[in-house]
This record gives C-alpha cells, sequence and structure tokens, in this order.
C-alpha cells in the first residue's frame, strides 16, 4: 500500500489531480500493483480526505502539549512519535496536521508501522493539505532508510 501512496505522490502535482477512483484503480492495476494493495490504499485515501475535510472540527492550540493515549502509544512507536514532534516544533506541521497524521497512523490496524511508513503517512497528509514542502524536508519524507520498506525508485 505505501508503495501506491508514493507513487501517486510523485506522480501526481496535487491531491486531488489523480482520475476517479475506478480509473485510478485501473491505471495503478497497469502499473504493476496488487488489486488487493490498491483497494486499501484508495480506502486509506477515502479516509484521509474525509478526515481532512472534518479536520477543523479538532480542538487545538499552538501552546497545547500533545499527551498521547494508550493504544496510540501502542501503536506509533517512539521514533514516530520523535519524529512528528521535530516536525512540528520546527514549524513543518501543524498541530491539526500532527492530528490527521495520527488519526491516518492509527488508521492502518494490520501494518507494522516503520518510520519511513510514518514518513508516508505525513507526506500524504501534508500533500493532501497542499501544504509547501522544501526539498530537504521531501527529501527526509522520501529516505529509504528500511531494507524491507518500499523504494521509491522502483516505480520510476
Amino acid at each position: 500500500m505505501f508503495d501506491i501512496l508514493v507513487y501517486l505522490f510523485e506522480n501526481y502535482v496535487h491531491a486531488d489531480a489523480f482520475p476517479e477512483a475506478d480509473q485510478l484503480a485501473r491505471k495503478l492495476s497497469a502499473v504493476g500493483f496488487d488489486d488487493e494493495e490498491i483497494h486499501e490504499a484508495l480506502e486509506w485515501l477515502t479516509g484521509l480526505r474525509q478526515v481532512s475535510s472534518e479536520g477543523a472540527g479538532f480542538e487545538t492550540s499552538e501552546r497545547a502539549c500533545r499527551i498521547y493515549a494508550e493504544r496510540e502509544l501502542n501503536r506509533i512507536g517512539v521514533e514516530c512519535r520523535g519524529f512528528l514532534l521535530f516536525l512540528e516544533n520546527a514549524g513543518l506541521v501543524s498541530p491539526v496536521s500532527r492530528e490527521l497524521i495520527i488519526e491516518r497512523a492509527l488508521a492502518l490496524t494490520d501494518v507494522n508501522l516503520t518510520l519511513n511508513r510514518f514518513k508516508v503517512i505525513v507526506l500524504m497528509v501534508l500533500w493532501q493539505q497542499d501544504a509547501p514542502m522544501d526539498s530537504l524536508i521531501l527529501d527526509e519524507l522520501l529516505a529509504d532508510d528500511d531494507e524491507d520498506d518500499w523504494s521509491p525508485a522502483a516505480y520510476h
């Protein structure tokens, strides 16, 4: 699924630029992605769009300290939480974006959430929000440090 998300980011300028789900599924299938992964990715993206449109409902403050619930702590490892805190302290992720990232990470129940996969979630949330991204941040979000994770170069 993460391969598909990276593929979409690399091939569509804006999150709203790709075609309707049926046509997109056919295109992804033609590129060689598995039907089950396509379904999972499209379902996850639909959830992202829904939560993003409702994102104004998150009550946040720039001065607030985020306390993670036990379920969040169990799902989102210390490395991922630290990375998210770094991005927020650097002003690259707003409190609303942080909450969207956490929500989308929790939506992936059957996935081992590595730092690289978490970075893809961050990338997709920022992409959905059409947030400006510095090239150094993009390089960091697309860095492939784990051998078992996706490789963006595989689809060029």
